[in-house]
């Protein structure tokens, strides 16, 4: 059987193809029955559906990612997964690689494009923090993290009474203010 494997990083991430819909069609295309999404990092190889897909592969089947670095951000990792997988009879076919074997220079590629990928994720990490000291040092505004999220007083407090009173869901309220739950709350917390 032919299983998918989809990652991005964070649920937000929908750039150069990577996303999880992009990721999804092209395994599809590409004779996937069943595909397995994550949002987590590629540095950690004990992913909530990784594992479940890895755990569920038995001989003669068939894995199917994208991209290499959707798979693995780590060498060691990566490496390690694959052989275990090849060990036990499983196929592993990288789409814009073709097929992974189990030769020394299959093992070669494989090596050298993980490590690229890696080098690749600690490049993007160096850059980000670089780019957080400079704004750190130039702009005393400057507030890590996401923009804070703004909110009428008034609109929060009306809806705040409709909640209490009943008349209206914690869900509901924070679709009427475009906000997701833990925003309301700690809003709420907030005006308390």
């Amino acid at each position: 059987m032919f299983y998918g494997y989809a990652r991005v990083s964070t649920k937000g991430q929908d750039r150069y193809g990577n996303s999880l819909e992009d990721q999804e069609a092209q395994l599809r295309s590409a004779g996937c029955e069943t595909i397995y999404l994550d949002a987590y990092t590629g540095t950690k190889m004990d992913r909530p559906e990784f594992s479940k897909l890895v755990g569920k592969l038995t001989a003669g089947d068939r894995l199917v990612v994208t991209k290499l670095d959707r798979f693995a951000r780590t060498t060691s990792g990566g490496i390690d997964t694959i052989k275990e997988l090849l060990g036990r009879g499983v196929s592993v076919h990288i789409l814009n690689m073709g097929l992974i074997d189990n030769t020394p220079t299959g093992q070669l590629i494989v090596t050298i494009l993980l490590a690229f990928a890696e080098y690749e994720r600690n490049m993007i990490m160096e850059r980000t923090q670089s780019g957080k000291a400079v704004a750190r040092a130039t702009r005393p505004d400057y507030r890590e993290g996401r923009k804070r999220i703004s909110v009428d007083p008034v609109q929060l407090e009306k809806f705040r009474k409709m909640q209490k009173g009943g008349q209206i869901t914690v869900k509901e309220c924070c679709s009427e203010l475009n906000i997701g739950k833990s925003t309301w709350y700690n809003l709420i917390k907030e005006t308390a």
